[in-house]
């Protein structure tokens, strides 16, 4: 069967040609979305056919992923009054008790409502009292990470970043960004890009960090990818980088 009629015939396996009927469930090749087989041995069997289409439509598909204007950026909306949130992060407040990133004009709005009533100090997402110090920030930060919340993670990275324990940064930005944490791919990419201690320079896991950031939403992961592929002389993937990284502000 020619890579041709598979294009425009998906419902019969690429390589041995049976029709999915009942009985036959076809997948899909996990790479791209041209071909479907009825068994792994027929993709397996076909697949020094298929491998160069396969690759080509991979990076196809990656770029559309890529070069996709966002919705909004890595930071999302806030919880309470569902606007996006501002890149400048002077403007939003992230709430301990429960990694919720939100919007300083829900967290005065709230807090004068509290004040009102006469209440005390109060999340204004999840309703708990609000930490005051330092100890109680990191006590909520450490349960919200034994609870798999990514944000705490990326948080306690940040921490250790700063105290110079790259490799424990390193562990928790590893972590978190395994559970989609957007900002944490950031992080790690510059990481592998420096190759700060613990951390040896990898220019594929630095590529591959960024990417995934930057089809997050994240701006500067885009800012920065634009400036990679400037300097590897691909000018035009730069430009468009950074066209859309200037429309999300």
């Amino acid at each position: 069967m020619s890579e041709e009629n598979v294009k425009t015939d998906d419902s019969c396996c690429a390589s041995c040609g049976v029709a999915e009927v009942d009985g036959v469930k076809l997948k899909e090749c996990t790479s791209c979305d041209l071909v479907r087989y009825c068994s792994d041995a027929c993709q397996q069997e076909h697949s020094h056919q298929h491998e160069a289409i396969c690759i080509e439509r991979a990076a196809e598909l990656r770029d559309e992923l890529l070069f996709k204007q966002p919705e909004s950026s890595h930071l999302g909306d806030c919880p309470i009054c569902f606007i996006p949130l501002p890149l400048d992060l002077d403007e939003s407040i992230m709430q301990a008790c429960c990694s919720k990133l939100i919007c300083v004009g829900c967290v005065h709005a709230i807090d004068r409502r509290d004040e009102e009533a006469s209440l005390n100090s109060l999340c204004p997402f999840c309703r708990k009292a609000t930490p005051e110090t330092d100890k109680e920030c990191n006590k909520y930060r450490m349960k919200r990470i034994e609870a798999n919340d990514s944000v705490a993670m990326r948080r306690e990275g940040i921490e250790q970043y700063e105290k110079g324990d790259y490799q424990s940064a390193f562990q928790y930005y590893t972590t978190a960004a395994l559970l989609g944490e957007i900002d944490a791919h950031f992080r790690l990419g510059f990481m592998y890009h420096n190759g700060q201690q613990g951390v040896e320079k990898d220019g594929g896991k630095f590529l591959h960090h960024m990417e995934e950031a930057t089809i997050g939403g994240h701006p500067y992961a885009r800012y920065n990818l634009g400036c990679h592929e400037w300097h590897n002389d691909n000018k035009e993937r730069a430009v468009k980088h950074w066209i859309i990284a200037a429309n999300q502000g």
